[in-house]
């Protein structure tokens, strides 16, 4: 199968490309948004699409960026990632394209949603306020994943990933997640003697999925799964703050009795951790333990810090593809 893969710069799209090995029977393409505009009209796309020929697209591009740019520019959030879906559904129509996947966020998940957050509870509620406008945009996905597939049959499905770090994610500190900044944190603190502050109290909980992990998900998807219900794919394995904080600053070499948490910044909510039964029922898929995906990373950065520090992206995260 020739797949499209859109979003290749972010973390997901580099782990689809390691990973693409894995499956010979298929044939990738990886566009990052120098190789294509998704925001170009559909007309336009439709060309370059069509040049590709794909018979499937998985479609991970986005605009998003960190708590500054959603409060910055809510409408760019709202309307470019609006744009790029109904574009991706419309040239995916025109250039019969056999079947697509779509990319939503657990971050689009009501502020009041009762836990573990379900797919059922996707509408039932304002997102939180910080986000509200990459949150609107990503739950549009799913309506706009049933009128696809009722009014023209196409075979659309959704997927929501929770957080997720591995190899080749982005380290800019204004606005990675907060493994790629605690790793690029203490990695930088490693010879020095300093305190490492870590915000908030170390207390609350935190799914963080490997991004390998994520693409695999994504594979079994394309590949078994054809429903128009979203699915959560994310790992449920939690770890708190501090517990995250301390096995970095182990594997880097850093004492944990060197981190500090300032309780006077704000600690976030206790939990947001997300259900995935309904994948896993389907799937029997299994997660490499977050200790083990930590591992991976921070041997990649340790390395390529090294060896070719220039290939450690540490730009603003304004578009992630």
């Amino acid at each position: 199968m020739k797949i499209l893969v859109t979003g290749a710069g972010g973390v997901l799209g580099q782990a689809f490309q390691a990973i693409q090995g894995d499956y010979p029977q298929h044939n990738f393409t990886f566009w990052r948004s120098v190789d294509c505009n998704l925001l170009n009209d559909a007309w336009s796309l439709r060309l370059t699409v069509g040049d590709v020929a794909p018979e499937a697209i998985i479609h991970l591009a986005a605009v998003s960026g960190g708590v500054g740019l959603s409060a910055k520019h809510p409408a760019t959030l709202l309307r470019d990632n609006t744009r790029m879906t109904l574009n991706v559904l419309d040239v995916a129509l025109a250039c019969d394209v056999a079947k697509v996947i779509m990319s939503l966020s657990s971050g689009m998940y009501p502020a009041n949603a009762p836990l573990p957050l379900r797919e059922s509870s996707m509408h039932d509620g304002y997102p939180h306020e910080s986000n509200y406008a990459y949150a609107f945009a990503k739950r549009l996905i799913d309506p706009a994943i049933r009128a696809y597939r009722s009014e023209y049959g196409l075979n659309v499905i959704g997927l929501i990933p929770n957080g997720m770090f591995g190899e080749g994610d982005n380290f800019n500190l204004d606005d990675c997640n907060m493994v790629a900044a605690l790793i690029r944190r203490f990695h930088a603190a490693r010879h020095t003697k300093d305190s490492v502050t870590v915000w908030g109290d170390g207390t609350p909980l935190r799914e963080f999925t490997y991004a390998k992990d994520m693409a695999r998900a994504y594979m079994w998807a394309l590949e078994n799964y054809d429903g128009a219900d979203c699915l959560n794919v994310g790992t449920t394995e939690e770890r708190s703050v501090a517990e995250i904080a301390g096995m970095i600053a182990t594997m880097v070499g850093i004492y944990p009795e060197r981190i500090t948490f300032d309780a006077s910044k704000p600690s976030g909510p206790l939990r947001k951790n997300t259900d995935n039964s309904k994948f896993l029922a389907l799937s029997g898929f299994s997660y490499t333990p977050f200790l083990e995906g930590l591992r991976r990373t921070i041997k990649w950065y340790g390395e390529t810090y090294r060896d070719a520090p220039e290939l450690i992206r540490t730009g603003p995260k304004v578009r992630d593809n």
